[in-house]
C-alpha cells in the first residue's frame, strides 16, 4: 500500500520554479523550522476545498504547481501541494492515508485503499520542533502530524476525529501503518470565569469569560467561521438563555487567536428572575448559570455500541456576589468523582458576602467497551445531578 501511494503520489509533488517562489514568499522573515512549517501551512488551509474525483483522481492528487495556480483543491490535492512547499525549503513530508469520522476504523490486517477517505500530512521534523502531534517513525524519525484541510486546527493540533487512530504514512518500502498521536486532556482546556451579581429580588447581571484551546478551541472557531455575525449572535444567546431563562444578552465579544491555537469568548448579559423568591424569605438559585456547551448525555439505560470519549479538560470559577440581607442557609454537598476515563469535581465556599463555585472536569480519550457502559453512564449521571443542585439563601 505505501508503495503504491507513494508512486501515485511522489511525482505530483513536484516543486517547480513557480511553488519554489511561494515557498520562499511565504517563508521570508521565519527563523525556526516550526515558523516555515505553520506559514506554508496556513497558506495551504486558507485554499477552497474542492473535490473532483475521476478515474485514478480518486487516489492521485493533481500536481502542486496546478494546485496552487486553481488555488482549489481536495485533502490529498492540499496535502500533497504543502509537500511540495515544504520541499522547497529543505523540509521533507510525506502523505499519510486516514479514515475521518471514526478513530477505530482502520484494521491492521486489512491493507486496502478502500479503509481510507482522507489524507493529512507527516511532515520531518528535528529535536527543535516540539509539539504534541509528533510521533516517531522506526526509520523515518520524528513526524509533525497535520491536517492541510482542517481550517480551524492549527499545526500543533489535530482533528479529535483523526486523533489516536491508525493511519498509512506513504513513504515507499518504509511506510507504515502508525498510531495517530493523541493530544492530552490540558491541551483541549476550556477555561471559564463567570462573575455575577444577585440582587434581592433574584434577578442577576453576568459576565462570562471563556478561553478555549487546542481541539475546544477549534470547535468554537468553526462556530464563528460557519455563522454570520447576527445568525452566531442567536447562537450564544440560545446558550446562554437555555441556563437563564428570559436572559437578555448585552455584549458578544470573540477573539480568535488561531496562530496559537486559542479562541476567547466574552459575554455579558442579565436576567429578570433568575432566583426563585419564597415567600418573601427564601431565595434559590443555580451557581451552574451556563451550561458547559460540550457535554455528554447518555440517558439511554442500554447500548448497542462502545462509547468513544474524546480528550478534553474544563474549569470553571463562578463567583456570586450575594444580596444585602441574606445569609447561605443550604449549600450542596462537594461532588468529587474518579473514574479510569476521567475526574470531576465541584466545591462550595463563601466570603464575605460572595459564593464561590468551582467546577472541574478531565476526559481522558477512551473507547468504553459496552460491558462497562453502567459505569460511564453512572458517571456523566453525577454529573449533571451536581450541575442542577440549587444553593438557598435566606433572609437574615
Amino acid at each position: 500500500m505505501s508503495r503504491w501511494y507513494t508512486e501515485l503520489s511522489d511525482p505530483q509533488a513536484a516543486a517547480d520554479e513557480t511553488v519554489a517562489a511561494k515557498a520562499r514568499e511565504l517563508t521570508a522573515g521565519t527563523k525556526t523550522e516550526l515558523e516555515r512549517i505553520q506559514a506554508i501551512a496556513r497558506y495551504v488551509q486558507s485554499l477552497q476545498y474542492i473535490s473532483i474525483q475521476i478515474g485514478v483522481g480518486r487516489f492521485r492528487p493533481h500536481s502542486a504547481a496546478e494546485v496552487l495556480a486553481k488555488r482549489y483543491g481536495d485533502c490529498k490535492d492540499k496535502a500533497n501541494l504543502m509537500r511540495a512547499l515544504l520541499k522547497a525549503v529543505g523540509i521533507e513530508a510525506y502523505p499519510v492515508l486516514i479514515y475521518s469520522g471514526d478513530p477505530t476504523y482502520v484494521r491492521e490486517e486489512w491493507a486496502s485503499p478502500s479503509q481510507f477517505n482522507h489524507c493529512i500530512v507527516a511532515v520531518r521534523v528535528s529535536d527543535a520542533t516540539q509539539t504534541a502531534t509528533v510521533i516517531n517513525h522506526p526509520k523515518l524519525g520524528r513526524l509533525l502530524i497535520f491536517d492541510a484541510t482542517d481550517p480551524n486546527t492549527p499545526v500543533g493540533d489535530l482533528p479529535t476525529h483523526e486523533q489516536n487512530s491508525f493511519a498509512l504514512v506513504a513513504a515507499g518500502d518504509s511506510g507504515t501503518l502508525l498510531r495517530m498521536p493523541a493530544t492530552p486532556p490540558e491541551a483541549n482546556q476550556l477555561e471559564r470565569q463567570a462573575d455575577v451579581s444577585l440582587a434581592a429580588d433574584g434577578s442577576i447581571t453576568a459576565s462570562v469569560r471563556e478561553n478555549a484551546f487546542g481541539q475546544s478551541a477549534a470547535a468554537y472557531r468553526g462556530e464563528f467561521k460557519h455563522f454570520s455575525r447576527p445568525e452566531y449572535q442567536q447562537l450564544i444567546e440560545g446558550w446562554v438563555t437555555s441556563g437563564a431563562t428570559g436572559a437578555k444578552v448585552t455584549k458578544v465579544e470573540p477573539t480568535d487567536d488561531n496562530a496559537v491555537g486559542r479562541f476567547a469568548l466574552d459575554v455579558e448579559f442579565n436576567a429578570a428572575n433568575y432566583g426563585q423568591l419564597m415567600q418573601d424569605r427564601l431565595l434559590i438559585f443555580k451557581p451552574v448559570i451556563v451550561s458547559r456547551r460540550e457535554r455528554v448525555f447518555l440517558t439511554e439505560k442500554a447500548r448497542k455500541h462502545p462509547v468513544v470519549l474524546d480528550s478534553y479538560s474544563y474549569t470553571e470559577t463562578v463567583k456570586v456576589k450575594l444580596p444585602a440581607g441574606f445569609d447561605v442557609d443550604e449549600l450542596p454537598d462537594p461532588v468529587k468523582l474518579d473514574a479510569p476515563f476521567g475526574t470531576y469535581a465541584a466545591t462550595y465556599a463563601v466570603k464575605d458576602g460572595q459564593l464561590q463555585f468551582t467546577r472541574t472536569l478531565v476526559q481522558h480519550a477512551a473507547t468504553i467497551p459496552v460491558e462497562q457502559y453502567a459505569t460511564v453512564r453512572s458517571f456523566f449521571e453525577h454529573i449533571r445531578a451536581a450541575e442542577q443542585a440549587p444553593v438557598v439563601l435566606a433572609r437574615k
